[in-house]
């Protein structure tokens, strides 16, 4: 079973600095069930829904920057899922060289087998399909993990079995809100794969 990834709020629980950054930009207080609930559907989204200027974003990212790589933590279980998968692969928005010092930092980095980040490996931002299918013609991906829309929207495109983690406002094959019960996503992933065979 090979597993496409995406990186913050789905293997890394980045939000916390993540809102925190967004929050110092915005120079005011934000409900942060509600400020979720606009970074998971796209951070773009998110700034013009606050008034951000679409400029402001390279400085939102170095805000998070600025956090320690400590505080960004893998998702309890997330390790014994990516110990299930034959070979896992990350496409993010985040840089190389942040995704790398993270993975490091939780000694997570040797299950990777690549790591795609799209503006710096050439491809368009998803949900733009290319970047995933450079990944599912090298690989064959059998399932896409995410948090937010765009990270399924190319997936679905293409034709691969999608988890939403954490988030339940699109449609999605399977959904999931802890890694612990990921056991249930390998039973259905084996359902729909006999239904598929079957017809």
């Amino acid at each position: 079973m090979n597993i496409l990834w995406d990186l913050d709020g789905t293997l890394f629980d980045t939000y916390p600095k993540l809102m925190a950054a967004f929050q110092k930009l915005a120079g005011k207080q934000i409900n942060e069930d509600e400020l979720i609930r606009w970074l998971k559907k796209d951070s773009k989204q998110a700034f013009k829904h606050y008034g951000i200027p679409e400029n402001k974003q390279q400085e939102y990212l170095k805000i998070d920057l600025q956090f320690s790589d400590a505080d960004k933590k893998p998702f309890p279980f997330v390790e014994e899922v990516l110990k299930m998968a034959d070979k896992n692969i990350i496409v993010t928005h985040r840089t190389k060289e942040s995704t790398f010092r993270l993975l490091n930092h939780w000694k997570l980095n040797h299950y990777f087998q690549e790591i795609i980040c799209p503006e710096e490996d050439g491809f368009p931002r998803k949900p733009h399909t290319a970047a995933y299918s450079y990944v599912h013609d090298k690989y064959g991906i059998d399932l896409v993990i995410g948090d937010r829309t765009l990270d399924i929207i190319p997936a679905k495109k293409l034709g691969i079995p999608t988890c939403l983690f954490q988030n339940e406002d699109a449609v999605a094959d399977f959904y999931l809100s802890s890694y612990k019960d990921f056991p249930h996503v390998l039973h259905g992933l084996s359902v729909l794969k006999q239904n598929q065979s079957s017809t």
